[in-house]
């Protein structure tokens, strides 16, 4: 029997599988597939055989670490969830895919990572309290700015001259892209009918950490908490698919239909990656000691012995004669 894919994502939390919303996307349509992964849980980056979260980990392609590329290669191992789909509903998936990625994804990002108050109260806290030692020190305030060159790269360079019309704008955007989008959900279970599809997939993945997260300032999470049908639709998806809360499933607990097929979660490396850790751990804050000036390297006069060898030394101020 071949060995299963294996797909490594970040932990779960706020009641979700997973909080970062790609990972949620791959885990999802995983789940409405039926394929059979080997997920592990991890919450670092560096426990990802690419350094990037999601990725899936196969047997003839390497590893692949993009969202879309992940769903593709699921699709050319006949797991399939948009098959049944027509011509019509295939271009509609197209649509609201890209309408998601351009109008609510910055909003999401800028929810999370941008807002003060959130990010200092809510993400920052959740990632500093996952991440282990050492690299919960440094880890959040490098993904919080990854987060703002991203910002950047979709609104462009002149975003930050007026910063608050454009926050305002985009707000509006993301509204009214929540409101089609429960327009279009109507009174159905799924997107296209008693089936999920792809699109189901990214539209839970967006919506489900606006939804679940205590946000501080939830702006755009009281308008999606007025659109019922939304809520209602995320709910059924977790009770479907995701049958517990943050991801781990109670011991006593029966496993899921995907778990069934070969899913677990783990850290297959953790020995390896607390003892990384630690040392580049180490290597930040000896670093930061020398550039900062803390400590320096001083070569000592040569004596009668003969030359000294170099000390690490803590500089003191000379007092003035």
């Amino acid at each position: 029997m071949a060995a299963p894919m294996e797909l490594f994502c970040w932990a779960g939390g706020w009641g979700l599988p997973s909080v970062d919303p790609d990972c949620l996307a791959v885990l999802t349509y995983a789940r409405f597939t039926g394929a059979p992964l080997k997920v592990h849980r991890v919450s670092s980056p560096w426990s990802s055989p690419s350094g990037r979260l999601p990725a899936l980990k196969t047997r003839d392609e390497g590893t692949i670490s993009k969202t879309q590329q992940i769903i593709t290669h699921l699709r050319k191992q006949k797991y399939n969830a948009d098959y049944d789909l027509s011509a019509t509903q295939g271009a509609d998936t197209l649509a609201f895919v890209s309408l998601l990625e351009e109008k609510l994804l910055p909003v999401l990002i800028h929810t999370f990572w941008v807002d003060a108050k959130n990010y200092v109260e809510h993400t920052r806290k959740w990632y500093a309290e996952t991440v282990p030692f050492p690299l919960n020190f440094f880890l959040p305030n490098c993904m919080h700015k990854q987060h703002l060159e991203r910002l950047q790269l979709m609104w462009g360079h002149g975003y930050m001259e007026d910063e608050e019309k454009l926050e305002k704008e985009l707000y509006r955007d993301a509204r009214e892209c929540l409101t089609l989008l429960s327009q279009r959900l109507g009174s159905q279970k799924f997107f296209f009918g008693d089936s999920p599809a792809s699109l189901d997939a990214f539209v839970f993945s967006r919506l489900a950490p606006l939804l679940k997260a205590k946000l501080p300032n939830g702006k755009l999470q009281q308008h999606l908490k007025s659109l019922q049908n939304l809520c209602n639709y995320c709910t059924s998806i977790l009770s479907l698919y995701f049958p517990w809360d943050g991801g781990e499933p109670p011991t006593s607990a029966p496993r899921a239909a995907g778990a069934e097929s070969g899913e677990t979660e783990e850290d297959p490396h953790k020995r390896r990656n607390q003892l990384l850790s630690v040392l580049v751990g180490l290597a930040a804050m000896l670093g930061y000691a020398f550039l900062s000036g803390i400590v320096s390297i001083q070569r000592g006069d040569a004596g009668p012995a003969g030359r000294q060898p170099i000390a690490l030394e803590e500089e003191e101020e000379e007092e003035e004669e």
